[in-house]
């Protein structure tokens, strides 16, 4: 069993910098991804980044990758979306969450397919002048 706690959203201005936290409690029975994945109002979930336990690969999806930097720190079980040069579309309720046995390949479309085994509550992030 896996529990997920994220934090850090909030209010920042267009071009300002946030950094969201998501400690893991639990354990998997092996391999897992913890990816990042955000809701618009109004809009589908979609895939911001993923990490991978295996071999320690990390994707992003187009939207972010310039912008965002996804980073772990294993001895606290705890992953961290740095989040730079923030727009008003990227305001919406991130998500920690782990999928077992799978890869961040195809991170997005694994996401739509099959959906993530564990889910953290979500933090707001809203960015808006």
């Amino acid at each position: 069993e896996v529990q997920l706690q994220a934090s850090g959203g909030g209010l920042v201005q267009p071009g300002g910098s946030l950094r969201l936290s998501c400690e893991m409690f639990g354990s998997t029975f092996g391999d897992y991804v913890i990816g990042w994945v955000r809701q618009a109002p109004g809009k589908e979930r979609e895939a911001v980044s993923c990490t991978s336990s295996s071999d320690d690969t990390t994707t992003y999806e187009d939207p972010v990758k310039g912008r965002f930097t996804m980073s772990s720190d294993n001895a606290k079980k705890t992953v961290y979306l740095q989040m730079n040069s923030l727009k008003p579309e990227d305001t919406a309720v991130y998500y920690c969450a782990v999928q077992e046995g799978s890869v961040c390949h195809g991170f997005g479309w694994r996401l739509r397919t099959y959906g993530m085994d564990y889910w953290g509550k979500g933090t707001l992030v809203t960015v808006s002048s």
